[in-house]
């Protein structure tokens, strides 16, 4: 497999023009790694496939929530879908305007709606009968309108992961089809809300484009319907989920993506709101890690590595594929590694029967196409401090988050004496 921005050169690992061992000298291992260059480019190409549409792409926060990655898509003119009022502070933080913000999400809290609201955000996306009256009431306490646009539930087969899956009925996100006309109907006579859109997401890793040709085909539908009811619509959010390539496995490109709905989409006479994240993100990425120690067990071999599930949860929650790469080539035997964490559970592997060159204690490997869904799943089990952030660019590297010092591991958290009396 080739890897954007990511080369042996002289047998070294490079993440553009900069050593990875050069990184571990300075910052330790484990740490995630970005190539900027790899997130420009994905995201012009992007833009590029849609071009001819009307249509505005706006960033997956969830899928890498670093700031400098948030404020690297915000300056190419992404705006920024949230998914909780964390996310909805950090896109703040960056100095986003809230007008290019979309707020996301099955379960907002009073207090989340009422920072949307208080901020003058640009839309919530409203996923049940009970939120829409929710945010009815709460923009009324504020002497604002709402703008929302309803997440409609096609229930279409995105033929993925099922954890990642959101677009069949039995999903906990979105009302389905046979009821979001009525939805419409009775938010758009609420005194403080203004419909203004309608939203689909089918789930995340698709690389079936006739998932995504069927399901905008029923919202089409949908869409012609409510406008001869007297409701019409300013946008069609197709939401995000294009798959990229993590093993040998195929995945469409932006412009595939493109191609096969754009002709559909025209027909909506709508703009088009789009929402990737993985596919700006996931192959700028590596996690880097060192091997503590090399283990036999009959006929199971074993590389323990300093990164762990609570690093990088993917292989272990959706049994997912990552390509591992030695950070120095060499002319060596292969051997099948299963390739774990020093977390104690069995669960806690990053690989399973991996053919890899025989490795040694204290080198190191790189976990490739990590930059999706890695460090933004990571957690402290086992009190683990959170690894640090790097972004490359051309020739030079910036740690854009530190490492967890072990005093931020308790910052929080207070001893009650008087339970020990």
């Amino acid at each position: 497999m080739q890897f954007e921005n990511y080369s042996y050169k002289n047998n070294e690992l490079f993440c553009e023009k900069v050593s990875l061992n050069s990184i571990a000298s300075v910052v330790g291992t484990p740490f995630y790694v970005y190539s900027k260059k790899s997130l420009v480019d994905r995201f012009h190409e992007f833009k590029a496939s849609f071009n001819e549409l009307d249509h505005q792409i706006f960033f997956a926060v969830k899928s890498n929530s670093n700031l400098n990655v948030m404020k690297l898509f915000y300056s190419l003119g992404a705006g920024l879908d949230v998914n909780s009022g964390g996310e909805l502070y950090r896109a703040l933080k960056i100095g986003a305007d809230p007008k290019k913000l979309l707020f996301t999400g099955v379960g907002k809290t009073e207090d989340e709606i009422l920072l949307g609201l208080r901020n003058d955000i640009f839309l919530f996306k409203a996923e049940s009968i009970q939120e829409i009256e929710l945010m009815n009431k709460l923009a009324a306490s504020e002497n604002k309108k709402a703008r929302i646009a309803i997440r409609v539930n096609p229930n279409v087969d995105p033929r993925t992961h099922p954890y990642i899956t959101t677009g069949l009925y039995e999903s906990k996100f979105g009302i389905d089809e046979g009821a979001a006309f009525e939805a419409f109907q009775f938010a758009s006579k609420l005194s403080n809300i203004v419909v203004v859109g309608i939203d689909m997401h089918l789930g995340s890793q698709i690389t079936k484009l006739s998932v995504y040709q069927d399901a905008i085909k029923i919202i089409n539908r949908m869409i012609q319907k409510l406008r001869e009811s007297g409701i019409h619509l300013t946008h069609f959010d197709i939401g995000g989920g294009l798959g990229v390539q993590y093993n040998s496995d195929l995945a469409p490109s932006a412009k595939d993506f493109a191609d096969a709905t754009i002709p559909l989409l025209k027909e909506t006479n709508c703009k088009i709101f789009i929402e990737p994240g993985r596919y700006l993100t996931a192959d700028s990425g590596a996690l880097v890690s060192k091997i503590l120690f090399t283990k036999e067990h009959r006929n199971k071999n074993f590389l323990i590595i300093d990164a762990a599930v609570n690093d990088l949860l993917r292989p272990a929650l959706y049994q997912a594929y990552h390509h591992i790469l030695p950070m120095i080539q060499v002319n060596r035997d292969l051997v099948k590694y299963d390739v774990v964490g020093p977390v104690c559970e069995t669960g806690d592997f990053l690989a399973l029967d991996r053919p890899l060159q025989k490795m040694n204690r204290e080198e190191h490997i790189a976990i490739m196409t990590s930059g999706a869904y890695g460090f933004v799943m990571s957690s402290n089990y086992n009190s683990r401090r959170r690894v640090p952030e790097i972004i490359v660019d051309d020739d030079k590297f910036y740690l854009a988050k530190e490492r967890e010092s072990y005093d931020d591991l308790v910052k929080n958290e207070k001893i009650i004496e008087e339970l020990f009396k």
